[in-house]
């Protein structure tokens, strides 16, 4: 009876000459994939998926100035893809606009809407020497029309709540599921009256309004405010020269 032969093997996972042999008679099993390999492998997937994916998230305008970097092909096959969602957004949309609440109809067209998406109410105020309040309402509407799917509401504060104190407008509410998901009193935390519409969309991702990777969120105002303080900045250079000519 043959019996079984006892092979000493140093280390049955080197990669020796010897090793090979006995794998090959399935006397020691094959050798375990490297885990360098593994590594290496999934290193170079993620730069494959980072390079395709290099476009995402910019909006149309950022896409339009990378004709000079990008093939033409594949920059127009990611244009159609985002005008293929926002026609697909803005059909699915009701909204669009600022809407005027009145008393009566406050139960139903915020609290009650707010079963259905997110309602933002600017309660604004009496006064037309109030600042903030106006340029809140200006940034509602930009609002409104680059987020149809979120409801702008706005509304008199006097009219909402009795005797509510002017100091205190403009006042943010934010709806959902018939609870007051956030409140802001003035614009005081968003930058009073320098607040712009980045920092409403800020507001949006923070209450779970929009997605912090939506394409909409503003990138081509924060471009052009940068390029205006370079170009101020210029200025006052080019006229402390003038001065010292």
């Amino acid at each position: 009876m043959d019996m079984p032969m006892n092979v000493p093997v140093d280390n049955p996972n080197a990669d020796t000459e010897w090793n090979d042999i006995l794998r090959k008679h399935g006397i020691i099993p094959e050798r375990p994939p490297s885990p360098t390999a593994k590594i290496q492998e999934a290193l170079v997937e993620a730069t494959r998926l980072a390079h395709e994916n290099r476009l995402e998230g910019k909006d149309l305008d950022e896409l339009d100035e990378l004709e000079d970097d990008e093939d033409e092909a594949f920059l127009e096959s990611y244009r159609q893809k985002r005008l293929a969602e926002l026609s697909t957004l803005n059909q699915n949309s009701p909204h669009g606009a600022v809407y005027p609440i009145q008393k009566p109809d406050y139960a139903k067209d915020i609290t009650e809407a707010s079963n259905q998406y997110f309602v933002f109410v600017h309660l604004s105020s009496l006064s037309y020497a109030n600042t903030e309040s106006k340029l809140l309402s200006e940034i509602w509407r930009e609002a409104a029309k680059k987020f149809p799917d979120v409801k702008f509401c706005e509304m008199r504060a006097d009219m909402a709540i009795e005797g509510y104190p002017e100091s205190n407008c403009p006042t943010i509410l934010v709806y959902k599921d018939t609870d007051i998901r956030k409140q802001v009193v003035t614009l005081k935390s968003l930058g009073g009256v320098k607040c712009r519409l980045g920092d409403i969309e800020k507001l949006l991702v923070d209450v779970g309004a929009v997605k912090i990777n939506d394409f909409r969120l503003q990138r081509k105002e924060e471009k052009e405010e940068r390029l205006s303080s370079i170009r101020s900045s210029a200025k006052m250079n080019d006229e402390d020269d003038d001065d010292w000519d």
